[in-house]
């Protein structure tokens, strides 16, 4: 309830800041002004109970208000971009007034009244955020194969070739359900991988209201096996236990703080799993158990779902890291703020003897929109260094 209300008191301000720019400001006429009105208080309360879907609006039929209202929340972040712009060329353009310049600024050129000026650029803006969203919808919604070729260090012979599926960051629930999945698991059937690991972030709810949509992840196949980690939103509407214990029941196998030894052709490879970076007690990550008894020589390539498991891996020797958590940034111009948190973004980098590959993710959180980042999944092909 608390969560509900900070939520709400804070788009309550949103929305009266966005009627008072949007609307007052210009000086629309009534009956503009009535529509425009109109629509943020639709929007508001469709924004409002796109948060309560997959926790307490069962996405059943409540799937229509999450996705409108967490893309209308894109529409908004694109607004207010719009607005701090105009804001900046209404100061230049009055500093430059003042100055007796005003004639020299391209900006005013043809604009007979301020107000017109302003009632010009709002409607420009608002035709530009609206067609940038509804462009990073559709983005959002092909997901793409993505194949990179990985070489590791003493990579056994028998694992040469050995291709990787990783799907990471689904967020299935409030805006997408078990037809996006279903697409996405057909993807990696195509590909025909040996192995696929799934890098936590599936799911946005509880595992009564949402846990039907993850419900394709049972034709998943790999001779290798289907393996999984547990990622910051499997802790934030239920208990995350509760999320790998059904992944389990689709087949997927949980690593939590644990490894498996995997052979092929008569060699062994490790792969390790810890459960998310910010899990507390009692799932915290724990590498150094994951990592336990793997024998010595054998690589190990570990799923995390936050790259920020990085630094700890380069110390315990992890020889590649697969990660998702994020998004690429997921909308533009997003991704320097996401760079600030993470040692890595997107692809494929090296830190000393560590490699780590972040995928973009092949859904999306919160708004189902993605502008600049497509989502993925990831086919990484294992070969041995020369």
């Amino acid at each position: 309830m608390v969560r509900l209300i900070v939520m709400g008191v804070f788009l309550a301000l949103v929305t009266y800041l966005l009627h008072r720019r949007l609307v007052r400001a210009p000086g629309l006429s009534r009956p503009a002004a009535l529509a425009a009105d109109s629509a943020l208080v639709v929007t508001f309360v469709l924004t409002l109970g796109a948060a309560e879907v997959g926790t307490v609006l069962d996405p059943a039929w409540a799937r229509p208000i999450g996705f409108l209202g967490w893309t209308w929340l894109a529409v908004v972040l694109y607004l207010a971009l719009g607005l701090l712009v105009i804001g900046v060329g209404l100061l230049i353009r009055r500093i430059t007034r003042r100055r007796g310049r005003a004639g020299s600024d391209p900006a005013t050129v043809g604009i007979a009244t301020p107000r017109r000026g302003l009632r010009i650029a709002t409607a420009v803006l608002v035709v530009a955020a609206v067609a940038a969203v509804g462009y990073g919808t559709v983005e959002a919604d092909r997901p793409q194969i993505v194949t990179v070729p990985v070489a590791l260090q003493d990579l056994p012979d028998g694992f040469e070739g050995a291709r990787v599926a990783l799907i990471t960051d689904l967020h299935v629930g409030p805006a997408r359900g078990a037809d996006f999945v279903q697409r996405v698991v057909d993807l990696v059937a195509e590909q025909q991988p040996d192995l696929v690991v799934l890098g936590g972030d599936l799911a946005d709810g509880t595992v009564d209201l949402v846990g039907a949509d993850l419900e394709p992840l049972r034709q998943l196949q790999a001779p290798l096996g289907v393996y999984g980690v547990s990622g910051n939103h499997e802790y934030y509407s239920d208990d995350a236990e509760s999320w790998l214990d059904h992944w389990e029941t689709l087949g997927v196998r949980a690593l939590r703080n644990e490894h498996v030894l995997l052979e092929r052709d008569g060699d062994v490879l490790a792969l390790a799993g810890v459960h998310d970076y910010t899990a507390t007690e009692p799932h915290q990550p724990d590498m150094p158990a994951a990592l336990d008894g793997i024998p010595a020589g054998t690589p190990v390539v570990l799923a995390a779902h936050q790259p920020r498991h990085l630094d700890e891996a380069r110390e315990l020797g992890v020889d590649l890291q697969l990660s998702g958590h994020t998004h690429g940034g997921q909308m533009w111009p997003l991704r320097p703020f996401v760079a600030l948190a993470n040692p890595t973004v997107t692809g494929l980098e090296r830190f000393d003897d560590t490699q780590i590959y972040t995928s973009q993710g092949t859904g999306a959180w919160g708004p189902p929109v993605r502008v600049g980042t497509p989502p993925e999944v990831s086919i990484l092909e294992l070969t041995a260094t020369a």
